[in-house]
C-alpha cells in the first residue's frame, strides 16, 4: 500500500545514530556527513518504489558526494514480517546496487521514529550545520519508466539550499515502513 511523507519532519536538527552498516563498520550522523551537507535515504530492499529509482539514486547520490555532501541509506524495516529487507539481504541488495554509500540495518526503528519516517524511499536533507533543507521524494519519478530531463528534486534541493526547493518539497510516496508490533 503507497503511503506519502508527512510534509516536514518533527526536528530541526538532524537526529544522531548508531547503526551496523552492510560493510561491517557502525556509523553516527557525523561519520555519513559530509562538508557541505548531508542525505539521509529511508529505503528497502523489496518496495517497488525504490526499485525503480534505485539506479537514479545511485548516480545522485555520487553527483552529492561529490559536491561534497554526505549519503547514507537506512532500511527500518521488520525483518521477521519482511524477511527480503534481512541484514544479510541488504549486504545482497547494495553489492548489486553497487552502493558507493553506507546501507545502515535500523533494527531497532529508533532512528527511523526519530526521522518521523513514514515511508521508502524517503529522503532529508540536511545542510553543512546539520539543519533540515529537504524532506521528501528523490524525483518525479514513481514505479513506471522516467521521461528523459526528469526534474533532479533532491539534487537541485541539496545543490542550492538557498533556492526555491526548500523544505516544502513535495512528499515521498512509497511502501510503508514496516513497523514491528
Amino acid at each position: 500500500m503507497a503511503v506519502n511523507s508527512a510534509a516536514t519532519i518533527t526536528a530541526d536538527q538532524a537526529p544522531d545514530f548508531s547503526l551496523p552498516g552492510t560493510d561491517g563498520k557502525t556509523y553516527s550522523f557525523a561519520d555519513v556527513a559530509g562538508e557541505n551537507g548531508t542525505v539521509i535515504a529511508f529505503i528497502c530492499n523489496h518496495c517497488p518504489y525504490v526499485l525503480a529509482i534505485v539506479d537514479r539514486m545511485t548516480a545522485d547520490a555520487q553527483t552529492l558526494r561529490d559536491a561534497g555532501i554526505g549519503f547514507a541509506a537506512i532500511c527500518a524495516n521488520d525483518s521477521s514480517t519482511h524477511p527480503a529487507d534481512s541484514f544479510d539481504n541488504m549486504a545482497k541488495f547494495a553489492r548489486d546496487n553497487v552502493f558507493s554509500f553506507p546501507y545502515l540495518h535500523d533494527e531497532t526503528q529508533e532512528t527511523a521514529r526519530a526521522y518521523d519516517a513514514a515511508c521508502t524511499p524517503e529522503f532529508y536533507g540536511f545542510d553543512g550545520a546539520g539543519r533540515l533543507i529537504y524532506h521528501g521524494r528523490l524525483d518525479e519519478g514513481r514505479t513506471e519508466p522516467v521521461p528523459d530531463g526528469i526534474k533532479r528534486e533532491l539534487v537541485a534541493a541539496m545543490l542550492d539550499p538557498n533556492g526555491n526547493q526548500g523544505t516544502a518539497a513535495i512528499p515521498a510516496m512509497g511502501c510503508s515502513i514496516k513497523w514491528k508490533t
